[in-house]
């Protein structure tokens, strides 16, 4: 019986990449692995697009990606062939396509702000330097996240505050999800369901798969209970997001890029 293919998604920040440096060097003996063992590495961040095509053209990625914590998938022009269906097109990809648009999120981040009274400020709030400062960017690599199209991160909301905003974005018909430095606003999207449509387009154009899944954080959390091989990779401190609980979960023996290269070497050697 044909040996299914291997599919591996994985977060950036915190994951692949080192948490304050976003080195991916200690990685790259598994990166060179996958790509001898012609296994696809899907990138699922909250990044945004502009932002994850930077990073796909630092590690010399070909493969779909999903952007902004489930918001879209893009899939480069003709990777699937011609059995692919999308919701649209826009220049080299088609797109699937779960987020809300990132003005109605906007809209809806005031919105909170009013209701709850607490100083929410948001990347849109934001000039490109505090979120060069916030995230250890340069002003360009500020700008590129500050381009956003379907999920908002803020600041403003933490401890026994932060419930008060989940309720007043539920009000809203949103979301907040916890990724490694941010809250994010969000719609109905997020990196589970961008995952499974991926996995059943690959499905579809390639025949059956197994999946893998490496993530950090709580927002990691939906993407890990859609794959077969869910991977926890630590946090510099040793520790990890222990509240996702989930079958067959790994916790990674390192953190970041270290802990993924080893988890990601193991999955290699039990897909040979």
């Amino acid at each position: 019986m044909k040996r299914m293919s291997l599919v591996v998604f994985t977060d950036l920040d915190g994951t692949l990449l080192e948490h304050r440096t976003y080195s991916f060097e200690p990685a790259r003996p598994a990166l060179e692995a996958l790509l001898e063992a012609g296994v696809p590495l899907v990138f699922c961040t909250s990044k945004t697009r502009l932002e994850t095509e930077r990073w796909r053209r630092s590690l010399a990625n070909v493969h779909p990606f999903i952007v902004e914590n489930g918001g879209a998938v893009f899939v480069p022009e003709g990777y699937f062939g011609s059995d692919a269906a999308f919701d649209r097109r826009e220049g080299c990809y088609g797109l699937l396509e779960f987020g809300r648009p990132y003005g109605e999120l906007r809209r809806a981040l005031g919105a909170i702000r009013t209701a709850t009274g607490l100083p929410l400020r948001g990347f849109g709030d934001m000039a490109v330097e505090e979120i060069a400062s916030l995230c250890g960017f340069t002003r360009e690599e500020a700008a590129l996240a500050a381009m956003r199209e379907y999920d908002e991160p803020f600041v403003g909301a933490d401890g026994p505050a932060l419930s008060r905003v989940v309720a007043a974005a539920e009000a809203e018909g949103l979301r907040i999800v916890s990724g490694g430095r941010f809250h994010h606003l969000v719609g109905g999207s997020d990196k589970g369901l961008a995952v499974r449509a991926l996995t059943e387009l690959f499905v579809r154009c390639r025949g059956p798969v197994r999946t893998a899944g490496l993530g950090d954080s709580p927002n990691d959390e939906p993407m890990l209970r859609e794959v077969d091989l869910p991977v926890l990779v630590r946090k510099p401190d040793g520790g990890h997001a222990g509240a996702i609980h989930l079958p067959g979960l790994v916790v990674a023996p390192y953190a970041g890029p270290e802990g993924w290269r080893e988890a990601v070497l193991d999955i290699l050697r039990g897909a040979a």
